[in-house]
C-alpha cells in the first residue's frame, strides 16, 4: 500500500481553507495568514517519540521561519487539552491545531492507508505542506525521515 496525496491537493493549486480549534483555546483559520506563508506539518500524536522529535525540530527553527515571513502550524488528531499539555511540558511555541475527527487531514491526503511495523493500517501520513502568500500549495513533502526535515523545509522557505 502506498499513500497518495489527495488529488485536489497538488503543488500550484489553492490550499483548501480550514478553521480548527487550536492550543490555548480559540481557533486557527489557514487563510487568515495571507499574505504570509504557512508550513502545515501533519503528525501522528503529541508525546510520541518520532512526532515529538519532528515538532521540536520545527520549534527550534521558529525564529528563522518567522524571519522568513512564515508561520508553522502543527496538525494532529489530538485534542486541544492534549496539545496544551504537550506545549506546557515541551515548551513549544508553534501553533498546534486539533483535527479530532480527522476531516482536514483526510481532505489534505494526510490520513489513510499505510504500513506500520509491517502491517497495513489506517493512520496519519506524515506530510508537510508549504502554502505561499496567495494560498497556493508551493511544495509537498511526504516525510519518511524526521531528522533534518524541518531544516530542509526552512531552506525551501528561505529560497522563496
Amino acid at each position: 500500500m502506498t499513500a497518495e496525496i489527495a488529488p485536489e491537493i497538488a503543488e500550484g493549486r489553492m490550499a483548501p481553507d480550514f478553521t480548527l480549534p487550536r492550543d490555548g483555546g480559540g481557533s486557527v483559520t489557514l487563510s487568515s495568514f495571507r499574505p504570509g506563508r504557512v508550513v502545515l506539518v501533519t503528525y501522528g500524536g503529541d508525546g510520541t517519540p518520532t512526532c515529538t522529535n519532528e515538532v521540536m525540530e520545527f520549534n527550534a527553527l521558529l525564529p528563522a521561519f518567522a524571519a522568513a515571513g512564515c508561520t508553522v502550524i502543527g496538525l494532529s488528531k489530538d485534542s486541544v487539552k492534549k496539545h496544551d499539555q504537550f506545549i506546557a511540558k515541551m515548551g513549544i511555541g508553534l501553533i498546534l491545531a486539533s483535527d479530532e475527527g480527522g476531516r482536514v487531514m483526510e481532505d489534505w491526503g494526510a490520513f489513510g492507508d499505510k504500513i506500520f511495523f509491517g502491517k497495513p493500517v489506517k493512520g496519519v501520513l506524515r506530510t508537510t505542506f508549504l502554502i505561499d502568500g496567495d494560498g497556493k500549495v508551493a511544495r509537498i513533502w511526504k516525510v519518511d525521515r524526521v531528522k533534518g526535515h524541518a531544516a530542509e523545509v526552512l531552506a525551501a522557505v528561505e529560497a522563496g
